[in-house]
């Protein structure tokens, strides 16, 4: 929800940055993908962006936590 002069709340934010990087994971997924078809793929490139992707998953999780909270029942 929006405030008066349309500036998102907290949560928003939050669901924002998180579909921004859900859209990189995806984006780093194909980049990964496209490297594995590759006669000679560059290896030093695939570990780096296996690396950044499995660090965005992390940071995926945590925004997700901090946007639905564990509730113990």
């Amino acid at each position: 929800m929006t405030d008066k002069l349309g500036r998102m709340n907290h949560n928003e934010v939050l669901r924002a940055e998180l579909l921004q990087m859900q859209q990189e994971h995806r984006d780093l997924d194909d980049a990964i993908e496209a490297l594995h078809e590759r006669v000679s793929p560059d290896l030093l490139l695939l570990q780096r962006l296996k690396r950044k992707k499995l660090l965005l998953k992390d940071k995926i999780q945590r925004l997700e936590d901090d946007i639905l909270p564990d509730i113990i029942a």
